[in-house]
């Protein structure tokens, strides 16, 4: 036991762990991004999922930043077994300069990563934010020992060390730790290299934007229910040669940045092209597609009705309604609008008595139900969907340009 204290302090199984679980949290993290599915723990559309289906999740689109984070981890872990007083001098002395970069790079993208969930993504993956913590912990309890290191002229018996001589008494010089394991300059410099490896990764974040990603497919069944253009809310003319079906929810995330698109593509057509809006809510309420419920889409099924009743009041309203519904407050990321303050926004702009009206009109059930028949019918449960004919697609854009490409490509639309 003491002889565990003495070349296993406090401070050196700590680093050791915290470098396991970094490993752990940061491992299961790249697994989820090659497997996919959902997180454990995490709502499918929730907090979790907004941020790793985010570009920022990755470099580029290509290559995942949990997948660096695991091999910065699993650096640190091996390091941590090779900065005792029984390792030779130079192997010691690497160790302790490949942690310094390392937490560094860790301490510096985790200020990176949670400034970009705070202020980019607006939304807080629990798993993340435990890998930046473990990532600052590890860079505090380094740099605090790392003073400690700098002269270390211990002489005291180690398994390095021969005993005392047994006749005269004399102990022979220490032979495992050297007189000094690090310079100053090299203890302060190298996290700084780290700093500046973090820096560049947040640099290719920023400068290499993701290729636009969708899945797509093809409808076998041949009685798809049909949408009457003029009988349905509409972004385009119901005059358009093509007229695309979005299925969406108001409470997707991913539906709102397709939905601030829209118009600039319908525009690009030069009136040539409509999307028909038929919510497709994630919940068991109304959508018997959905396997369970989860938290985040807890209001979708009234929320899409409400939608449906300002189109019923006053159909020149829905468009004011529609995209306040998926516009963020003025200084603020978007989120989901509650039922209450939805509401209220109906109420304001058709009046109560024809918003109470409209409510019960048989219509909303129908369209809802024809738009869920749709969801059911095409493939890859999730939204947003676009579907034209048999032809079906979960598109990710990141701009109109990828939207433009994604529709010419997999719904077989002419490019504007």
């Amino acid at each position: 036991m003491a002889h565990t204290r003495r070349f296993w302090p406090w401070w050196r199984r700590a680093l050791t762990g915290l470098s396991a679980l970094g490993l752990v949290l940061s491992g299961y993290l790249g697994w989820h991004y090659l497997m996919g599915g959902t997180v454990i723990g995490c709502d499918g559309g929730g907090s979790c999922d907004q941020v790793l289906s985010s570009r920022w999740s990755t470099i580029g689109g290509v290559l995942p930043v949990s997948g660096l984070a695991a091999g910065a981890y699993l650096a640190m872990l091996l390091a941590s077994f090779f900065i005792g007083p029984t390792t030779e001098g130079p192997v010691r002395r690497l160790a302790w300069q490949a942690l310094l970069v390392l937490v560094g790079a860790a301490a510096g993208s985790a200020v990176w990563f949670i400034f970009v969930q705070k202020w980019l993504i607006g939304a807080f993956c629990p798993y993340c934010m435990a890998t930046h913590l473990t990532g600052l912990l590890l860079a505090a309890l380094v740099v605090c020992q790392t003073p400690r290191q700098l002269d270390d002229n211990s002489t005291d018996v180690t398994p390095g060390n021969p005993a005392p001589n047994a006749t005269t008494g004399a102990v022979p010089a220490p032979t495992a730790a050297p007189g000094r394991v690090l310079g100053p300059w090299p203890a302060m410099g190298l996290p700084i290299v780290g700093l500046a490896l973090a820096g560049i990764l947040a640099v290719c974040q920023l400068g290499f934007a993701p290729p636009a990603a969708y899945r797509a497919g093809e409808s076998h069944d041949d009685q798809l229910p049909a949408i009457d253009s003029h009988a349905v809310p509409l972004v385009g003319s119901p005059d358009a040669r093509y007229v695309v079906t979005l299925l969406f929810d108001y409470k997707c995330p991913h539906c709102q940045k397709l939905h601030s698109m829209l118009e600039e593509t319908v525009r690009r057509y030069d009136g040539k092209l409509a999307f028909a809006l038929c919510p497709a809510p994630l919940n068991t309420q109304c959508n018997p597609y959905i396997p369970l419920n989860v938290a985040a889409f807890k209001d979708s099924c009234e929320l899409a009705k409400l939608a449906l009743a300002v189109w019923v009041a006053k159909r020149d309203a829905f468009p004011d309604f529609d995209r306040w519904m998926f516009s963020p407050e003025p200084g603020h990321l978007w989120h989901p609008r509650s039922l209450d303050d939805a509401k209220a926004k109906a109420v304001e702009l058709v009046g109560q008595i024809k918003f109470d009206a409209a409510r019960t009109d048989a219509w909303i059930d129908h369209h809802l139900q024809t738009s869920i028949r749709i969801f059911g019918a095409t493939g890859a449960n999730a939204v947003p969907k676009l579907v034209f004919g048999s032809r079906w697609v979960n598109p990710e854009p990141n701009d109109t340009d990828d939207l433009v490409l994604i529709l010419h490509g997999s719904l077989n639309l002419p490019l504007p």
